[in-house]
């Protein structure tokens, strides 16, 4: 009898096929549209055995099927909830974010607008102290300019 390869994946270098080590099973997810097509056909089946055929063939429990048909009723029962007329809060949410920003960005504004007239006030005074006319701009021909 031919002993299995070393890079086979059930070898253990010994002949024996490795039983304690499994892959790691990955978790089913299920689209919305299976979902529905499950429940659909589950829910035509008249014939008794026949959504437990659908459940073997698809690999499904009927707790899945259960839970399913619980979030199908919420989420029906939740389109049909009655919604409050205008913009929806999450637009609303934005609006406000933004019309917050706004408005601090403004109150920085005038803050710099009033350093910037209390600079020019002690400019105005340090230059009537030391008897500068700052009004007069220098000429070109003036000794010391270029």
């Amino acid at each position: 009898m031919p002993m299995p390869s070393s890079d086979s994946p059930t070898a253990n270098g010994f002949g024996k096929t490795d039983t304690e080590v499994r892959p790691q099973p990955e978790r089913r997810h299920f689209s919305a549209e299976y979902k529905l097509k499950i429940l659909e056909e589950t829910d035509k089946a008249s014939q008794p055995g026949q959504m437990g055929s659908i459940r073997r063939r698809e690999g499904l429990y009927s707790s899945l099927i259960a839970e399913w048909r619980k979030q199908r009723k919420q989420a029906t029962l939740q389109a049909l909830k009655d919604q409050p007329a205008g913009p929806k809060s999450s637009a609303d949410t934005g609006l406000k974010a933004e019309n917050a920003r706004l408005q601090k960005h403004v109150q920085q504004l005038h803050n710099q607008l009033k350093r910037a007239e209390l600079l020019l006030e002690i400019q105005k005074k340090a230059s009537e102290l030391l008897g500068l006319d700052l009004s007069q701009t220098p000429s070109s021909d003036a000794p010391g300019t270029r």
